[in-house]
């Protein structure tokens, strides 16, 4: 794998921001790092001693990076050995949350961009229901019941995924999550509704854009058609969708706009929009270029909304490092957005593991009744059941993730994950060095 890294690092007109710890993306050695700042914004620089300097755009003022993540004060000094010897270490400063289960390496699409470089002839065999009944038995044993995540590969091309579901409810697990390009679902009539019978709780469906243009770029083919049918069928089968873009620039950075307008028009089946900014790893290789930071994917969504959705809305979720992720929730109504709140902690972290999986659980999955709201509808909120239903039914969760590469690696960042992966060896380790790959495609677990 090729990118095309800026190698403009230890420019003498920078300032120095704040030290932290990466890798090197030519060999993934653990070294040095600085966020620095001049007229041009907040670069991340690093420099390996055996392949030279590196350095990544990551944000457009520094006065409004500093602001961004004043409640974390960055410790270079780090006793551990991190980003190698995950397990989740002692060391690791956050707890658990949400949990990745990789039940299949195969996948019906040859996505571009894809972080687990899935499908092809080598893919792995599946992992039998016990190996993992097993991984379930692991994760009640280290602090569980967490919130699941059902992914791969497409895990929609296990004929068996319902009985996965079913074991993990069995074992005491409450939330599943399917993470899905949502192509069986579209054209297998009665598959959701098995899912959801089975005890699925709601579908995180990549949905990149409308135009040929972004997907052909993100997933290599015509799939628009079948993204659509697919939020059809789970309107029909009362389960909860969460629209996962991808953005990338030059691809369906344009599209942005549009998307969360059919999220509007498709509620409240419709949960939210979960952007997450291309990253380079797996067997994507367009170069850095293609990146696009928060602020630069927040001036969007206000001029592509017309300003009903505003920069100042977004700010950093409190579960994890603020670099990683944003969040906003509004209620729309007749085509109105009103902010509701933001800056919240979109994954409830930091609170009881029971409230943890009842606010997603509220999030994510599809209200009770689903109340058609015309603009002439009124709902009675005298009540507060009434009240609730009405929010339920006019809310939607705008988030994001930038998930970390072998470029924009900060160790601070990494140690405060809280999304993991159960390894094939049955381990925890946090999303983002779980997949982190060198330029070569040299991983440190996959």
């Amino acid at each position: 794998m090729k990118t095309s890294p800026n190698r403009k690092a230890n420019n003498s007109s920078r300032i120095l921001l704040s030290e932290t710890k990466s890798v090197c993306p030519i060999c993934l050695k653990r070294i040095d790092a600085r966020y620095t700042a001049d007229a041009d914004g907040v670069f991340l620089e690093k420099e390996c001693p055996h392949h030279g300097a590196f350095s990544v755009f990551v944000w457009d003022h520094p006065l409004g990076f500093l602001k961004w993540k004043t409640r974390i004060v960055d410790e270079p000094a780090f006793k551990s050995d991190c980003p190698y010897g995950c397990g989740i270490c002692k060391h690791h400063l956050q707890d658990t949350c949400c949990v990745l289960i990789e039940v299949t390496q195969r996948c019906n699409l040859g996505c571009p961009i894809c972080f687990a470089s899935s499908g092809g002839e080598d893919a792995a065999d599946d992992p039998d229901l016990t190996t993992i009944g097993d991984w379930y038995n692991m994760l009640m044993g280290n602090g569980g019941p967490f919130n699941i995540q059902l992914s791969g590969g497409e895990p929609t091309m296990r004929d068996d995924l319902p009985e996965i579901i079913r074991l993990g409810r069995e074992k005491g697990f409450s939330f599943f999550q399917l993470n899905t390009n949502g192509l069986r679902i579209a054209n297998e009539i009665g598959y959701i509704e098995r899912l959801k019978e089975a005890g699925l709780s709601t579908v995180f469906l990549q949905f990149d854009g409308f135009s040929d243009k972004a997907n052909f770029a993100l997933r290599g083919g015509r799939v628009v058609e079948d993204k659509i049918r697919a939020v059809q069928r789970c309107q029909d089968a009362h389960i909860g969708v969460v629209l996962v873009p991808t953005v990338m620039k030059g691809a369906n950075d344009d599209e942005v706009g549009d998307i969360l307008r059919f999220a509007a028009d498709n509620m409240p089946i419709v949960r939210g929009v979960h952007f997450q900014p291309i990253s380079l790893f797996g067997r994507y290789s367009a170069g850095a270029n293609a990146r696009i930071t928060f602020p630069e994917l927040f001036a969007k969504i206000e001029r592509q909304t017309g300003g009903k959705l505003k920069r100042t809305d977004f700010l950093p979720s409190n579960a994890e490092h603020p670099l990683c992720g944003f969040h906003a929730d509004y209620t729309v109504k007749d085509g109105n957005w009103t902010l509701l709140s933001s800056g919240g902690d979109g994954c409830s972290c930091g609170i009881s593991s029971d409230q943890a999986r009842t606010a997603v659980a509220r999030k994510w999955s599809a209200p009770e009744e689903i109340v058609p709201l015309e603009p002439t509808s009124f709902i009675d909120v005298s009540s507060l059941d009434e009240f609730l239903m009405e929010r339920q039914n006019t809310t939607l969760a705008i988030s994001g993730m930038a998930f970390q590469d072998a470029y924009t690696l900060d160790l601070n960042r990494l140690r405060r994950c809280y999304i993991h992966v159960v390894s094939q060896n049955g381990k925890l380790i946090p999303f983002c060095s779980y997949n982190l790959s060198s330029d070569a495609g040299k991983t440190l677990y996959r």
